[in-house]
């Protein structure tokens, strides 16, 4: 028989459920006296038992694989004859209990463990298997299918340590408590169960699901790695400073000055597809996205797309990684210590979707280094850029769980992610001095206003023939002929670097560079990569701290907050001397020179008007923090305010307090630069929207440069004109911003338990979640309702789609035990009465009660007489009543006729008869099922009419109304206020309430 139904999408058709039947006949056959079978539905994989009733029930609800057209794995003999010579490695040991969920995380781990076949007979296989990953593998079967102790039937040893250790790190338990309870539970359990002791034996028993890391030791100048040729070396061959410690009578120990934890990346991206889902989302950027003027995800960069154009055999494979790196340091002592500085490295894939490409669970640790690194950062990213290097050229074997095949993995860095002065160490463009901003670099324009660097000359972005450019008074002086800065290529950068004498890391050389050396600090050693020059965008600027830098300084500014206003009295004297804008000038009438309140300044009453109004302002739960209690009324200043508090500000609260307190000309541009954060940050962007943001960010600066003294153009406010151009190149900032990293910095800041070691404290605490996220990621818990299914179906199922579903559900019925029936049949048909006469009298509350009868009490309707009796009132409530009786029947229903439901769906449709002890009972059963499911087909094609139609003519099928999964759960939508029907109930109002 062919096999094609596999491929069917359309998982009600007969032809589908005929295959179900033929590939349950065939699993039976093959497998006389098993209860349990490997499932292969879209969602087990073939990894997962179930019996043979739940793998009918997988296989309509989520299909089989569409690749699994030889069921080798349930009996049937393939011809290995024309298979490939290629080495072949058996099944080391069947999996054991197949009622155990762990077991599948274990195949997952260890692919060799289950040997699949594709379609051609040919077996995909992974690598060669090492020894120690056998033994691994070996150990965790042993703990797998041990049980907790001798007649445990729910846990074995494996499971119980994963679900106490998932405890433990949900609920922060430290060591010394879990140690404690797991005493406790072990004297709990019989004598002879076997949890173990401590904590420490319960790591060891998961150390097979964990990818552990390296450690290695770095010169204590940070001058290079004792790594590969100089791993043997005692000294480092740069500043001759010892590898180990020294004891007071300078003998040396084997306790090394420095350390750094390196977390290997290719076993990490291996494991993304080493789950079914998660190897799915992988491809999703290339198999689902949608591409269209929204820019939803990086892939809707020019960036993404202009690497796809440079490098087509690396974008041919959409299951190629594409990688974000960000790094920031963060003192894991709190206050305690404000010298200690740890700086953690993680890469993010960006081929996840939207709701998954930042979340906490794929994010991957690769560094940990113990100290602020500062220009020798690059020591440490030694060991990560050799394997990136290696993953581009030759990349890594990896089993695809998703389609049963093994590939080659391969990975490219797209840009990295860090605030401005880890910007500086990544990059190696220092953003200090006259020439920081790094994407101008020489370019741009900047002089020494006040006792500091200002960043002036906006009016270069403007077009050529703009007014502004000719006026000079109300700018710096001077009139501006010059084109906006030019932009420079990776391979001109590059270039550039080679020509340069950078001096080697560490503490001990001189940072004296020549002025030819420009701002760079060093050469970034990214630029070993080899299409690392090729990318349009190489490092991001960090919207997230942008945008708080410029709020401190604006409302800095306009409150006049001492130490946080830019309209100093340096800055006046700066304006004096440039011989503009002479009415911010110093105030000479007395002897002693005094600064007036500028105009763009609030005054007294003014301020302490709008600090009332922000600290009375309050946002719904989870929105934003309590702003109020950083709002200082008395000093006229703002505390401890956050960057989020500063980026809800910014865009919701500023624009709309200043509006009356502040002139006309200083509030449109202020008001204009939150619109412009506010569509930046947006989590979809339109291209047409940032071409506007790009001339008004402009417009924008150059009327600061009208109001504001240039004291208050620093290098943050001069960078927010390169912000829309980066968002037209990797698409929303929400993937490229700092949020992400500064939650899990906070995080990791929690699992420091020794305070003596914080980074060793660190990287076990994360090599912990990972394993348990691990487990967490290919243990999906199942739906709750087995008719759960039903709402995850295309929304575009048309009537005739839903009755194909009643084949199923006629069976289910007939299964009702007789007082179920007795319950729908025997409803009073007074009550449908009572409901007739008030619609025909025109009620509109009565006509919205009869919509939401079930299409079983519809069925009384039609042996009515024309005039029915006038209502009771009391026969509402009534039915209201039977109602709320019949959804809880129809609710334990769901769960205790689930198997008879299955077995029926095999036997197509055929009638049968519940089992019952009393026969008249079950005849009447019998032949009230089939009348029951008549009446609810009437009903339901009756509910499809026109509500304000009384004929009973159906509308064509371009009229009819679509159906959506929360369509089955409606029972009526009033749309104009009377209270009408706009949805009138289905079949699943009955079946699924």
């Amino acid at each position: 028989m062919s096999r094609r139904w596999i491929q069917n999408p359309n998982r009600c058709a007969d032809e589908y459920l005929d295959g179900i039947e033929d590939f349950i006949e065939f699993a039976r056959r093959h497998n006389p006296g098993a209860t349990r079978i490997r499932c292969p539905c879209r969602r087990c994989n073939n990894t997962l038992f179930e019996s043979i009733e739940n793998v009918g029930f997988h296989l309509v609800r989520n299909g089989m694989i569409e690749t699994y057209s030889i069921w080798n794995l349930h009996g049937e003999q393939v011809d290995h004859a024309s298979s490939s010579n290629a080495p072949r490695v058996d099944n080391v040991e069947p999996i054991g209990d197949p009622n155990d969920q762990v077991m599948g995380i274990i195949q997952d781990a260890f692919p060799f463990a289950s040997t699949n076949i594709n379609q051609e007979g040919e077996e995909d296989l992974p690598t060669p298997i090492d020894s120690a990953e056998f033994e691994q593998y070996e150990k965790l079967l042993k703990n797998a299918n041990q049980e907790l102790y001798p007649g445990c039937e729910n846990f074995s040893v494996l499971t119980a340590i994963v679900e106490l250790m998932h405890g433990k790190i949900k609920y922060r338990m430290s060591n010394l408590c879990f140690d404690y309870f797991l005493g406790v539970f072990k004297r709990m359990l019989p004598t002879d169960n076997c949890l173990p002791k401590d904590h420490k034996h319960a790591q060891k028993v998961l150390h097979g699901l964990g990818l552990g890391y390296e450690k290695i030791h770095a010169c204590k100048n940070n001058c290079m790695l004792f790594y590969k040729e100089h791993e043997t070396l005692d000294t480092c061959p740069i500043c001759n400073e010892s590898r180990f410690k020294m004891t007071s009578q300078n003998r040396t120990t084997k306790i090394p000055q420095k350390v750094m934890r390196y977390l290997p990346l290719k076993p990490r991206l291996q494991r993304l597809y080493m789950s079914t889902h998660t190897a799915t989302d992988m491809r999703w950027h290339k198999e689902k996205r949608v591409d269209d003027d929204v820019m939803r995800h990086p892939t809707d960069g020019e960036a993404w797309k202009e690497f796809d154009r440079t490098f087509p055999e690396f974008a041919a494979d959409p299951r190629n990684v594409r990688l974000g790196l960000a790094t920031d340091g963060f003192n894991p002592y709190g206050v305690l210590n404000q010298h200690h500085s740890t700086w953690p490295i993680f890469a993010f894939p960006y081929n996840l979707p939207p709701w998954k490409c930042m979340k906490k669970e794929y994010m991957m640790m690769t560094v940990l280094i113990t100290e602020d690194p500062g220009r020798s950062i690059d020591v440490y990213l030694r060991p990560l850029v050799d394997e990136l290097k290696d993953l581009w050229t030759n990349g890594v074997r990896t089993y695809d769980k998703s389609t049963g095949r093994m590939f080659t993995l391969r990975a490219a860095v797209m840009w990295t992610v860090n605030d401005f002065p880890a910007y500086a160490m990544v990059s190696g463009w220092s953003t200090k001095g006259y020439m920081a901003c790094p994407v101008c670099k020489e370019d741009v324009t900047s002089g020494w206003h006040a006792g500091k660097v200002c960043y002036l000359g906006h009016r270069r972005w403007l077009p050529w023939d703009h007014e502004w450019r000719e006026k000079d008074k109300e700018f710096d002086g001077n009139t501006e002929r010059r084109l906006r800065p030019r932009e420079w290529s990776g391979d001109e950068i590059l270039e550039q670097l080679n020509r340069l004498d950078i001096a080697p890391f560490g503490k001990t050389v001189s940072r004296t560079r020549p002025f030819t050396h420009l701002n760079w600090t060093h050469k970034p050693m990214f630029f070993e990569l080899p299409y690392w020059s090729k990318l349009k965008l190489r490092h991001n600027l960090d919207v997230m701290h942008v945008e708080k830098n410029v709020f401190d300084t604006l409302v800095g500014t306009i409150l006049d907050i001492e130490g946080k206003t830019k309209d100093t009295i340096k800055a006046r004297l700066d304006l004096e001397r440039m011989g503009i804008r002479r009415g911010l000038w110093m105030n000479r009438d007395s002897d002693k020179a005094r600064r007036d309140l500028a105009f763009f300044s609030m005054k007294p009453n003014d301020k302490k008007e709008f600090l009332k109004f922000v600290s009375s302002v309050k946002f719904p739960d989870g929105y934003a923090s309590n702003i109020a209690r950083c709002v200082n009324v008395d000093g006229g200043k703002f505390t401890g305010l956050k960057s989020h508090d500063c980026h809800v500000f910014m865009q919701r609260l500023l624009p709309v307090g200043i509006r009356h307190l502040l002139p006309e000309d200083v509030v449109k541009p202020i008001m204009l630069l939150s619109r412009f954060f506010s569509q930046l940050t947006a989590k979809t962007l339109r291209r047409t929207d940032m071409f506007q943001l790009r001339h008004d960010i402009v417009q924008v600066l150059c009327k600061f440069e009208m109001i504001f003294p240039p004291a208050f153009f620093t290098s943050m406010i001069h960078v927010m004109v390169h912000l829309p151009e980066e968002a037209l190149l990797a698409g929303p900032v929400n993937y490229r911003w700092m949020y992400p990293i500064e939650r899990l910095l906070g995080e990791l800041k929690k699992s420091v338990r020794n305070r003596a070691k914080p980074e060793g404290s660190i990287i076990e605490a994360w090599v912990q979640y990972e394993s348990l996220t691990f487990c967490g990621i290919n243990d999906p818990s199942p739906p709750s309702s087995p008719f759960l299914w039903f709402f995850l179906l295309p929304s575009a199922l048309s009537l005739r789609r839903h009755l194909s579903h009643l084949r199923c559900h006629r069976s289910l019925l007939a299964t009702l035990p007789p007082c179920h029936l007795a319950t729908v049949a025997s409803l009073p048909p007074c009550h449908c009465r009572c409901h007739l006469a008030t619609a025909a009298a025109t009620s509109a509350t009565a006509a919205a009660t009869v919509a939401t009868l079930p299409p079983c009490h519809l069925s009384h309707l039609a042996t009515l007489p024309p005039q029915p009796p006038p209502l009771p009132p009391c026969h509402l409530s009534h039915l209201r009543c039977h109602l709320s009786h019949l959804r809880c029947h129809c609710s334990d229903l769901h769960r205790c006729h689930r198997a008879t439901m299955l077995d029926l769906i095999r036997r197509g449709r055929s009638m049968t008869t519940a089992p019952s002890s009393d026969p008249p009972a079950q005849a009447a059963s019998a032949a009230t099922a089939p009348a029951l499911l008549d009446h609810v087909v009437v009903g339901h094609e009756a509910s499809q009419a026109p509500a304000s139609s009384a004929s009973s003519v159906a509308q064509p099928p371009s009229a009819r109304r679509r159906h959506r999964p929360t369509d089955t759960m409606d029972t009526t939508t009033s749309t104009d206020g009377t209270g009408a029907s706009g949805s009138q109930p289905g079949i699943t109002t009955l079946l699924y309430c």
